[in-house]
């Protein structure tokens, strides 16, 4: 198969091109800004990553309106460009997040669940309605709504020295709910979508959500590292801003996979651990 990929040398998209490559898939590496129909030539599918990272810097108004336009411009442009095309590609995987739901407390979220209010589920709604010209069209098109991904690199990538240190530990109460899937299961999602029929928002997460406190307690276990300093709310919002914060570290989104499970997915991580384990290894 011929695979056009943006963000192919992101976090997910360097794992995902690596694991089509090594299946002897061939792939195209398309630049957020080279949305050509040429590029697109003889693929059968494409996958978008592409987009502004979420927790690079501050909130700052500007900031946010590079996050959103860096999302939604390019798939919008992508959408207009496979939808003139005669015979190109005819399957869309683009990106999304489980901010789309927005902070939901113990709700249990599928896909047919609403969207929330704050600015991350703004940003998903408008990035998952930016595709609407391909599906219009007659192209399959799967948003993918990711959780957490834990890998070499990515948001874990960031927290793993305080707990290296000792000095990890649950993000203010540990109550609120953080949905990870492992870049393993991430990537074996996206090529699941290649290959079957499935359209619409699809909850790339594990079976299994945690709390932030299960979550931190088993990074401490694998790490062999006590985690049992709380990190109180307001050291991540003077780093980082409340907004951001907030949504990032303290946004509660227990989600389902249901459409993956519904479909026969089989998870190489069923549990936390064994998503963290490899990690950081």
């Amino acid at each position: 198969m011929r695979v056009a990929v943006t963000g192919s040398r992101g976090f997910i998209g360097s794992a995902l091109v690596e694991s089509l490559e090594r299946d002897d898939h061939e792939v195209v590496r398309v630049a957020r800004d080279d949305i050509r129909a040429e590029v697109f030539d003889g693929a059968e599918a494409v996958v978008h990553l592409a987009g502004e990272p979420i927790g690079a810097s501050r909130w700052s108004p500007e900031q946010k309106r590079r996050i959103l336009d860096s999302r939604t411009e390019a798939t919008t442009s992508l959408a207009t460009v496979l939808a003139a095309m005669h015979d190109g590609p005819r399957v869309l995987v683009s990106g999304s997040a489980v901010g789309y739901y927005g902070d939901r407390g113990d709700e249990l979220l599928r896909e047919d669940s609403g969207p929330g209010n704050d600015f991350l589920a703004h940003v998903c709604r408008a990035w998952e309605a930016a595709t609407d010209a391909a599906s219009d069209a007659g192209v399959r098109v799967a948003h993918i709504r990711s959780g957490l991904v834990l890998g070499r690199g990515g948001a874990l990538a960031k927290m793993l020295p305080l707990f290296r240190f000792g000095l990890g530990g649950r993000f203010g109460s540990g109550r609120q709910w953080w949905s990870w899937i492992s870049l393993d299961d991430e990537v074996g999602a996206i090529r699941y979508l290649l290959d079957h029929d499935i359209s619409g928002p699809v909850n790339l997460t594990g079976p299994a959500p945690v709390t932030n406190a299960e979550f931190t307690g088993a990074l401490g276990r694998v790490m062999r590292r006590p985690a049992v300093l709380p990190v109180p709310r307001f050291g991540p919002a003077l780093l980082l801003g409340r907004e951001l914060a907030d949504q990032l570290l303290f946004s509660s989104q227990r989600v389902e996979p249901a459409v993956l499970a519904h479909h026969g997915y089989r998870f190489l991580h069923t549990d936390v651990e064994s998503a963290l384990a490899p990690a950081i290894a």
